[in-house]
């Protein structure tokens, strides 16, 4: 009897059972599932996004088995290392999968995401392979540290040598100088755009200070921080913290205390660079604060989209420096505006990512028309969570139902 997937290629299955097989409905292993679902996704124009969406948020457990399994097949290997299809917790196991070749790996060291650096930098196979490694420093996501750290590594091995452009100087940043430089010419050009294009509303709302949703108290921010507020900026963080902590003795003995978490030195990370990111933004006028949302860090982005000023929430997500993994955060967030949560769908590269389109829908602060709108792309799982759901309206949930026993009905025909 001929496999499922072969029956599948000849288009010799009715289309319910196609439609079936895009969902993952199919009762067959999970390994011949997730190989259906891949030739769907880039072969099939009907329900390859339906394919696609389903792969998105595949079940962890079976999408790692693939992933560190040598014998997947090369099309579902090169499916899951797109550098569109990724999904960071899968990264360790293709890393390290021996039928994942050194030319895909070298590829996703130079082009991929800050996650994508991370794993590779904790990667045995990554670390015994100097080419890897040298894309690694072309990436303009491995920061000037890494770069500088990972020239060493190189040149300690030798590998460096046959290099012609990073020995003259000897500085670890020369090979990615080009690549960061080109980057931040491209940076520079959208803040340029985008200023431009919108410089009437900039001009409306030039006065208007940093404000976030939900209030600046809600920041987690140590106390040693918020002392420090005053010698940077005189006006909205001191007052504004200071207000949050009124006159509770008690509280007030906590804030003396933090003296003592000062041995936490080890992770000085977090706290100080929120702490420092808060009093910086608090500085920028409107203009000032777009140009961080579009060339800041990570910490400044998370604060950013909180702005109760359109134009700069709206910027963050025009950053080319934006993360899936923060974009998932943010599409779950309830003190963010409308408008960013309206925003996010419009950009096809966010809506490729299954857990910002479940993260939307499920958010009681996403308008309503946006959720009625995304939700025929959740999972059979999701629908059954969000029917339950008592933070979204009372349509999203009749609706989450009713396509939920739609939906459950049509995979017990298609596997009956």
């Amino acid at each position: 009897m001929p496999r499922m997937l072969d029956l599948i290629r000849t288009s010799s299955v009715p289309a319910t059972l196609m439609q079936a097989a895009a969902r993952g409905a199919l009762s067959v292993p999970p390994e011949d599932m997730i190989e259906i679902l891949v030739h769907l996704a880039n072969h099939n124009k009907v329900f390859g996004q339906q394919a696609r969406m389903t792969l998105a948020g595949w079940d962890e457990k079976s999408s790692l088995a693939a992933a560190a399994n040598p014998n997947t097949p090369q099309e579902v290997l090169e499916y899951l290392t797109s550098l569109e299809n990724l999904r960071p917790r899968l990264l360790p196991a293709l890393l390290e999968n021996p039928s994942v070749s050194d030319s895909t790996l070298t590829v996703m060291a130079t082009t991929g995401s800050r996650e994508v650096v991370e794993a590779m930098r904790h990667s045995p196979r990554v670390q015994n392979s100097p080419a890897i490694l040298h894309a690694i420093t072309s990436n303009p996501n491995a920061t000037s540290t890494e770069t500088a750290q990972l020239h060493e590594q190189l040149v300690a091995s030798g590998f460096e040598e046959s290099l012609p452009e990073s020995e003259p100087t000897g500085e670890g940043s020369v090979a990615s100088t080009p690549a960061t430089g080109d980057r931040d010419a491209d940076v520079d050009e959208g803040v340029t755009t985008y200023i431009a294009e919108h410089a009437k509303e900039i001009a409306a709302e030039a006065g208007k200070p940093f404000q976030p949703l939900g209030g600046i108290h809600e920041f987690d921010i140590s106390s040693t921080q918020v002392a420090a507020a005053p010698e940077i900026t005189t006006s909205a963080p001191e007052p504004v913290v200071t207000a949050a902590k009124p006159a509770a003795p008690a509280q007030a003995a906590t804030a003396a205390a933090p003296a003592k978490p000062v041995p936490k030195k080890p992770q000085p990370g977090q706290e100080q660079e929120r702490g420092s990111a808060l009093q910086k933004i608090s500085r920028l006028d409107v203009k000032g604060r777009i140009q961080m949302a579009m060339k800041g860090t990570k910490e400044e982005r998370s604060i950013l989209i909180r702005d109760s000023t359109k134009l700069v929430a709206l910027a963050v997500l025009e950053s080319p420096k934006i993360s899936d993994g923060e974009v998932e955060k943010f599409a779950s967030q309830k003190n963010v505006l409308e408008a960013v949560l309206r925003q996010i769908p419009m950009k096809r590269r966010f809506m490729k990512n299954y857990s910002v389109v479940r993260n939307l829908v499920a958010n009681p602060r996403t308008p309503l028309d946006v959720s009625l709108g995304l939700m025929k792309n959740l999972l059979v799982a999701d629908l059954r969570n969000l029917s339950s759901n008592k933070e979204v309206s009372d349509t999203i949930r009749k609706l989450a139902l009713k396509m939920f026993k739609q939906k459950s009905d049509t995979t017990k025909k298609s596997s009956g």
